[in-house]
C-alpha cells in the first residue's frame, strides 16, 4: 500500500489521523508583558487542528533564552495556563501538539531581554539579527545586531539543562502531549555542535563527542522526567546561517542520532533549508540516517504535496511538516486533498506581528 500524507500513522502509540505536520513558526503574538500565551494564539492553533500533530512556535525556557521580543515562555505558571487556552482548542479539534523548547544561546540582544547573550564560547554570530518592537509607527518589528556573547560556565549548563527540563514538566501540565527539543537553526544546542562555534576545551567541546554532551544531557533528563515517548528533537545539519558554517557537523549530527536512538526519542525532525536555492539534503543522508535512527523522522522546508508523498513513499520520512502553507490556509490538507488555490501571504509585514490578527487568524478557509 502507497504510503501518502493522508495514511494515519502512530508515533509511539500516539496515533495521528494524517501525516501532515503544521512546523514550528515564530510568529511574536503573545503578551509582551511576561511573554504569556493568550487567547489569539489559541484560536490561530485550533484553527489549523486539521494537521496530524503540530509542533509549537519555539518557547523559551528562560528570560536568557529569549531572543526575539513577543514570543512565549513556558517558566512560569501564568505562562503555563496561556498554553492551556492552546492545548484544549487543538485537543478539542482532534490534533496532537508538541511544545518546542527553546533556548536562543548567542542569538540575543540585550535590547531584548535585557542580558547579555551568553554561549558555548565568547563568539559573535556574524551577520545576525534578532528584533524588538519599540514603537514603529506601522507596528514592524525592528531588527538589531546581536551581541557578544559570554562564554558559559559550568553552572550556566547546569543550570540550562535543568531549564529544559522544568519546560518539559511544565509543557506537560500544560496540557501538551509531548515536546521538541530546539537544537536547530544556530541556537545553543547548534551552538554546542559547531566547531566553528564550540571553542571549548572542556567535557563540552573539542571532539565531535563532547560538543554533543549537552545534547545528550538535556534529552536524557527531559526524556526522564517526561518520557521518551513524549521527547523529540530538531536538528538542522545542512543549514548554516547565523554563522554556522561548519565541515564537520554531518558527521557530529550522525554521532548525534544515534545517540538519540540508544536514549529512545520519539523522533528526530530534521529543519530542512527552504528558501528557492537551497541545499537539497542527498538521499544517501537519509538513508544513513534512517539506518542509524529507527524512531520516527520529520523531514520540513517547502516541501511540495508530491515531494512529500514521494519521501514518504520511500521510507525515508514518517511524517512531513509544512509551515508558510499552514500559515496562509489553516485547512491546508483538505486544500492539498482537492488540489485548490491557495492563500498566500497577505502582508508580510505580519509575519512577525505587532498582536493582533491581522496576517495571522484572518486567512479565509476554503468554501466548499
Amino acid at each position: 500500500m502507497k504510503t501518502t500524507l493522508y495514511t494515519k500513522y502512530q508515533m509511539n502509540g500516539l496515533s495521528l489521523e494524517n501525516r501532515f505536520l503544521m512546523a514550528p513558526m515564530t510568529r511574536s503574538r503573545a503578551e509582551e508583558s511576561g511573554n504569556i500565551p493568550n487567547a489569539l494564539m489559541a484560536k490561530y492553533y485550533e484553527q489549523r487542528a486539521s494537521a496530524g500533530i503540530i509542533i509549537s512556535e519555539a518557547t523559551q525556557i528562560s528570560v536568557q533564552g529569549m531572543g526575539y521580543a513577543k514570543t512565549p515562555g513556558i517558566y512560569s505558571q501564568k505562562q503555563i495556563e496561556g498554553w492551556k487556552l492552546v492545548t484544549d482548542a487543538v485537543h478539542k479539534n482532534g490534533s496532537k501538539i508538541f511544545l518546542q523548547l527553546w533556548h536562543v544561546g548567542r542569538v540575543s540582544s540585550s535590547k531584548v531581554n535585557g542580558l547579555q547573550p551568553i554561549a558555548p564560547s565568547a563568539e559573535i554570530a556574524k551577520d545576525t539579527q534578532v528584533y524588538i518592537f519599540d514603537g514603529a509607527p506601522n507596528g514592524d518589528a525592528t531588527f538589531v545586531p546581536v551581541e557578544k556573547p559570554r562564554e558559559m560556565t559550568k553552572g550556566d549548563i547546569t543550570q540550562v539543562i535543568e531549564e529544559f527540563r522544568t519546560g518539559a514538566k511544565n509543557a506537560i501540565e500544560a496540557g501538551f502531549d509531548g515536546v521538541e527539543i530546539h537544537g536547530a537553526n544556530g541556537y545553543l544546542i547548534d551552538q554546542f555542535l559547531r566547531s566553528n562555534s564550540n571553542h571549548r576545551t572542556d567535557e563540552y567541546g573539542g571532539t565531535k563527542e563532547n560538543r554533543i554532551r549537552i545534547l545528550k544531557e538535556i534529552t536524557q533528563v527531559v526524556a526522564d522526567e517526561i518520557g521518551v515517548d513524549k521527547t523529540g528533537v530538531r536538528l538542522s545539519p545542512f543549514i548554516s546561517f547565523k554563522d554556522m558554517n561548519d565541515p564537520e557537523i554531518l558527521e557530529t549530527i550522525m554521532i548525534a542520532a544515534k545517540t538519540l536512538n540508544e536514549i529512545g526519542v520519539t523522533y528526530i525532525h530534521l529543519c530542512e533549508a527552504d528558501w528557492d536555492d537551497a541545499p537539497t539534503i542527498p538521499e544517501d543522508f537519509r538513508i544513513k540516517l534512517r539506518a542509524n535512527f529507527t524512531h520516527t523522522i520529520i523531514a520540513t522546508g517547502n516541501k511540495t504535496p508530491k515531494e512529500a508523498n514521494d519521501l514518504l513513499d520511500k521510507n525515508l520520512v514518517d511524517l512531513v511538516g509544512f509551515g508558510r502553507k499552514f500559515l496562509t490556509n489553516p485547512d491546508y490538507p483538505k486544500r492539498v486533498q482537492l488540489n485548490a488555490i491557495m492563500n498566500d501571504i497577505s502582508d508580510t509585514h505580519t509575519l512577525f506581528g505587532g498582536g493582533d490578527a491581522r496576517g495571522y487568524t484572518d486567512y479565509p478557509f476554503l468554501e466548499v
